[in-house]
């Protein structure tokens, strides 16, 4: 046996009675743990045990369903842009179209206004082609009253006067 220097008893010595009185403090308190501790405590963590296996399936569900959202919004984008594409092609379609119509109605108003004014021109052109052969119609009229009033005798002198008066009368 190993001795301390005071001489007294070794830690490795067993005393008997300190022994069973260790002994029966540690049953009692083991019991008294076991019947007012041990089932709240084991209770305890198979509550939280359970609540840590919820959170988790709670986390891997939400976890799905969110990435089961982001594809439906993925998806909706998706059908968005097509929308917008479909949407912006037709208006573009619809511009032409009201382009071409504008200038199909422009073409037809000028082409009728091009046919109005060719007609006015010709009508005016017409009447005076009329007015000037009324003119002149009056003017050898007159002439020829002139000349027949004048009774010349020499066919020289007839011409040289019918000069003479065209070239006095003036055409307006």
């Amino acid at each position: 046996m190993i001795t301390f220097l005071s001489g007294g008893p070794s830690l490795l010595d067993v005393a008997l009675g300190l022994f069973s009185w260790n002994l029966i403090a540690f049953i009692v308190v083991f019991f008294i743990l076991k019947k007012y501790a041990w089932k709240p405590i084991l209770n305890s963590l198979n509550e939280r045990e359970t609540g840590i296996a919820e959170a988790i399936a709670a986390a891997d569900k939400a976890k799905t369903e969110m990435a089961q959202l982001k594809s439906e919004n993925e998806a909706i984008l998706a059908l968005a842009r097509e929308e917008r594409a479909k949407i912006v092609k037709e208006a573009k379609e619809q511009a032409d179209k009201m382009v071409a119509e504008a200038k199909e109605k422009a073409r037809a108003e000028y082409d009728r206004i091009v046919a109005d004014a060719q007609l006015a021109i010709t009508q005016q052109k017409n009447a005076a082609l009329v007015d000037v052969k009324n003119q002149v119609g009056s003017l050898v009229i007159e002439v020829a009253e002139k000349v027949l009033m004048k009774e010349l005798s020499n066919k020289d002198a007839q011409e040289a006067y019918i000069k003479s008066l065209t070239e006095n009368v003036k055409l307006n």
